[in-house]
């Protein structure tokens, strides 16, 4: 007989229902929970108490949650008994939200999202449903990020963080199980309530229903293509090869390939990042970086480039959604090394220079040149820039100098620190998080029409995308984005994969997840969502400001609202009530009920 029972553990609240103390723990895993990725998550090594566990006797918790907390998995969660999701966004916005599911004893369980009325109506399909996965990661340290570690040298948690695309799953005994619900509203609903629900079943027969009510607004976000934000995202296609077993640049690494760049497209993702030399970082990442270009000299001293992966990668992204830029590192590498094959000795050989000299604008020089006619072939010369990252200003000038001699038309970018000796010759400029250009420098290049972004990465401890930091920093960082001015944000890897990255983020270089925001098997992150949540309301402000030009006082409100969003707050109050706050302020100015 199905029954509703309320428990007080944890000092809170929690709702569960009984199945009758069913023999769940017989139950076989469904197909849908089972992939060509299937995998069983590391040991919890901080497992909560498990005697809370078995006062719930055959009963399965069952509560909506907040966004902002990655649950543990071996700890009973102390929440409120939250039955229902109470939702708002505008048309074309995705919102989201936590189920929490735990229980004692083994027991499969499907989600199932209906369909949404009101005004109108928002399809099942609209509603996704993924089931949390537990990723093992460590900690910032206690005084640097970026250095080598091992893992007994920082603690280690078992945290929150992957998402698996399934209806279904087994709950293992003694465990707690996130769910992340997403809506994707529709651009064209109407405005006004929908409600629709969740159903919650076991294999043993028993479900529940968990009611959704979502408030559609009458504005609208365009589609993620037509976004502003300069979302640079760098792309580890080598990584993708080996983590699916898959030949580089055959069809299977391509079919592989796509499910991850329309997803990473579907967050207005602008770049698409190539490598025309091997190892521009010198092999730093677990899978290195291969050269897309293969260059050849002859044995009268003549070049040929062989562009065909090049080509093949550039076009396969821009078929996934990708095509405003294409970003090619570097000229300026970690060690100054320059392979090609010599047809003279049948070797690869390996060139040292400097930018500035002779030598290696030699080397650059007829490439360039070659290049750029490959790429004004194409279409491709407007959108495609020489990349570097991290590098001394001098040599900069010298590579500068070789372009402008050699290719003219080809864009440059930077990631790294301001320097405004070489600032008008940036067409893509990326700051670090701590470092910052004149505002009256950032304001010539956009209106120029040039990007000024920021990054992360090992160095902060806050805000970052790690796989241990608040799921809310990810989201911060869009805001943060919109209070200094920037055209967007950028991050070293998304899908730079460590050994094992479905079961262990932690790297023998950096803090757990700052190689990687997404998964294997295409799987999203918690991390990865709030980002894209983060540059929803950088959208957001943008269209406000456009639509309140000469509307002072709706400009100084707005104002308001994003000005708290500076790092050095963060050390005082979280990423998460920031957000919070912002998200409110925000709804009640869009919707004409703030001031």
């Amino acid at each position: 007989m199905f029954r509703i029972r309320f428990l007080f553990l944890s000092s809170s609240l929690l709702l569960v229902f009984s199945y009758c103390r069913q023999p769940v723990a017989e139950v076989p895993a469904s197909p849908a929970a089972v992939d060509a990725f299937s995998f069983d998550e590391l040991p919890d090594p901080k497992p909560g108490d498990p005697a809370v566990f078995v006062a719930l006797g055959d009963n399965l918790g069952v509560a909506f949650a907040d966004t902002d907390t990655r649950y543990a998995k071996k700890t009973v969660p102390s929440v409120e008994s939250r039955t229902n999701w109470e939702a708002r966004g505008w048309r074309g916005e995705r919102v989201h939200t936590q189920l929490l599911l735990w229980t004692n004893n083994p027991v499969q369980v499907t989600v199932t999202p209906s369909s949404l009325t009101g005004e109108g109506h928002i399809p099942g399909e609209a509603v996704s449903v993924a089931f949390v996965r537990y990723v093992m990661a460590d900690e910032f340290g206690s005084t640097e990020g970026c250095n080598d570690r091992t893992p007994e040298a920082y603690d280690s948690t078992l945290v929150a963080d992957a998402l698996d695309y399934s209806t279904g799953f087994l709950i293992e005994e003694q465990s707690t199980r996130p769910v992340w619900v997403a809506i994707d509203i529709p651009s064209d609903a109407a405005a006004g309530t929908y409600t629709g629900h969740l159903t919650v079943s076991t294999a043993a027969g028993i479900s529940m229903e968990m009611p959704i009510t979502l408030l559609v607004s009458p504005r609208t976000l365009p589609a993620p293509s037509e976004w502003d934000f300069h979302l640079d995202l760098w792309q580890n296609s080598f990584a993708v090869a080996r983590a699916h077993g898959v030949e580089p640049w055959s069809q299977a690494h391509f079919d592989a390939l796509r499910p991850q760049l329309e997803r990473l497209a579907q967050a207005g993702q602008k770049c698409i990042t190539t490598s025309i030399i091997d190892k521009p970082w010198n092999g730093q990442t677990f899978d290195p970086f291969q050269a897309m270009v293969r260059w050849t000299k002859h044995a009268d001293g003549s070049w040929d480039y062989d562009y065909t992966v090049f080509d093949k990668y550039v076009e396969f992204a821009m078929s996934c959604g990708i095509t405003e830029q294409i970003n090619c590192y570097t000229m300026i590498p970690w060690g100054l090394k320059f392979q090609y094959f010599d047809e003279a000795s049948q070797d690869n050989v390996i060139l040292v220079a400097e930018p500035g000299t002779a030598e290696y604008a030699a080397h650059w020089g007829g490439f360039l040149s070659d290049f750029s006619a490959h790429l004004t072939a194409k279409g491709w010369l407007e959108k495609t820039a020489i990349s570097m990252d991290e590098r001394p200003m001098e040599a900069m000038r010298g590579a500068i100098a070789v372009i402008k001699k050699a290719a003219p038309n080809l864009k440059v970018t930077l990631a790294g620190g301001y320097h405004g000796e070489i600032e008008a010759d940036i067409y893509d400029y990326c700051l670090a998080s701590g470092e910052e250009s004149p505002k009256n420098i950032l304001e010539e290049r956009n209106a120029a029409g040039k990007f000024t972004t920021f990054y992360t990465c090992c160095v902060e401890r806050y805000p970052n995308t790690f796989t241990f930091s608040p799921p809310a920093e990810s989201a911060w960082l869009g805001w943060y984005a919109a209070a200094r001015g920037y055209s967007g944000y950028l991050r070293w890897a998304h899908f730079s994969w460590v050994e094992n990255p479905l079961t262990d983020s932690r790297f023998r270089r950096w803090p757990a997840g700052d190689t990687y925001f997404v998964y294997p098997g295409n799987r999203s992150s918690i991390r990865f969502e709030r980002l894209r949540e983060g540059i929803q309301a950088f959208e957001k402000i943008r269209i406000l400001r456009e639509e309140w030009k000469g509307q002072p006082e709706k400009l100084g409100a707005l104002d308001e609202v994003v000005a708290d969003f500076e790092i050095t707050n963060l050390s005082r109050t979280p990423a998460a009530e920031m957000v919070q706050q912002a998200n409110d302020r925000l709804w009640a100015l869009s919707e004409g009920n703030g001031k």
